[in-house]
């Protein structure tokens, strides 16, 4: 055999042995951020949040419920149960304010900011150390010039996404 056809066969067999190696192998990548054990965790209560803000509008309240119930469904394998779930939510949404942000120099407000709270209960019956109290707020400013009607649907989805982004990560990434 000559040298050139040693050598080829020699990259020949040491391709196929590389194929071969990384054929056997995979890579594992979470996505959706949740850290839990579901040998352990099968289930989750998430009660209604009722809206106790002193400032009241009608449709934010089944917005976040949704929202929280929606985010558990589609990032988890976690089954939803009314009640007695091995991890549990509560909680209520506290505060629901417009606070002017800034004035300009003719002294009127130039911008307006939208800042929502909501205190929650976390419980896992099965590792209660985890279990807290705490309340999870996010807020939107918007120029002053607009209506609070104008803009209120979409400032507070996405406050609501922030707050529901928050809450998940503290209950089940724990990253």
């Amino acid at each position: 055999m000559t040298n050139e056809k040693k050598g080829s066969n020699l990259l020949m067999t040491l391709t196929m042995t590389l194929i071969m190696a990384l054929a056997g192998c995979t890579i594992s990548y979470k996505f959706n951020g949740a850290s839990i054990n579901y040998d352990i965790i099968k289930t989750i209560s998430i009660d209604n949040f009722p809206n106790r803000a002193l400032y009241q509008w009608g449709p934010m309240e089944s917005m976040f419920n949704n929202a929280l119930s929606d985010k558990y469904a589609s990032q988890t394998k976690l089954q939803q149960v009314n009640s007695g779930g091995d991890l549990t939510l509560s909680g209520e949404i506290s505060a629901y304010d417009q606070i002017n942000k800034s004035i300009s120099s003719d002294g009127y407000s130039s911008m307006m900011q939208l800042k929502m709270t909501v205190k929650v209960k976390f419980e896992n019956a099965k590792n209660p150390s985890e279990d807290f109290e705490r309340q999870f707020s996010a807020s939107r400013e918007f120029d002053a010039s607009q209506q609070l009607a104008d803009v209120q649907d979409e400032l507070v989805t996405q406050i609501i996404d922030e707050i529901v982004e928050q809450i998940f990560n503290a209950t089940v990434a724990n990253w």
